[in-house]
Parts: C-alpha cells; sequence; structure tokens
C-alpha cells in the first residue's frame, strides 16, 4: 500500500482474509473502491478468492488493468445486481483471482 492510505484503508486491510490482503492492497492503493473480500474456499462466503468494488461501466476495466499490471492472477470480470425485496439493487463490480494454497 502506498503512503497516502487512510486510516479506512489500514482497518479495511487488517479485516481481510489473510490469503487476499495482497490483493486488496494493491486495488486500495491504486484507487478501487472496494467493499467487499474473501479468500474463498471451504467455510467461507465465497468459493473462489473474490473482490467486491463499487464504479460505474470503466472502473472494472480500470481495476482489471490493476490488478494484470501488478501481476495477479485474475480468473473473472464481473458486473452484476443484488436482489433486495425483489429489486435490483447495484450494480456493482466483482473479480476472482486464482491464488497459489499452500
Amino acid at each position: 500500500m502506498n503512503n497516502t492510505a487512510d486510516s479506512s484503508s489500514v482497518k479495511t486491510l487488517s479485516r481481510c482474509d489473510k490469503g487476499i490482503r495482497k490483493v486488496v492492497a494493491t486495488l486500495i492503493a491504486n484507487g478501487v473502491e472496494t467493499f467487499e473480500s474473501c479468500e474463498g474456499g471451504r467455510r467461507h462466503a465465497y468459493s473462489e478468492t473474490t473482490v467486491c468494488f463499487y464504479g460505474q461501466h470503466s472502473e472494472g476495466f480500470k481495476a482489471l488493468a490493476i490488478a494484470l499490471q501488478h501481476g495477479l492472477r485474475v480468473s473473472e470480470l464481473r458486473r452484476y445486481y443484488r436482489i433486495e425485496d425483489g429489486e435490483p439493487i447495484g450494480p456493482y463490480w466483482a473479480m476472482t483471482f486464482i491464488l497459489k494454497r499452500k
């Protein structure tokens, strides 16, 4: 993370699963507004390593470029809506990654 990181970014990273902290730190340091992440696997919210973030049409491609430029192994980029009380909410972005498992 760069030196301009604020306390909310540090707090966000401290709550991240250990296996995905580098991914989230890279995205935050480069201006991507994340709101949810999970390293994936058994007993996790997602089956695969996932970072969700806010943004308009181009933000997903910006985040993808950042991830690839930093050597992160992206497997999928999605734009999606959540359904709450029968209404679509969003859209949001999600990017999934291939991480080396120990």
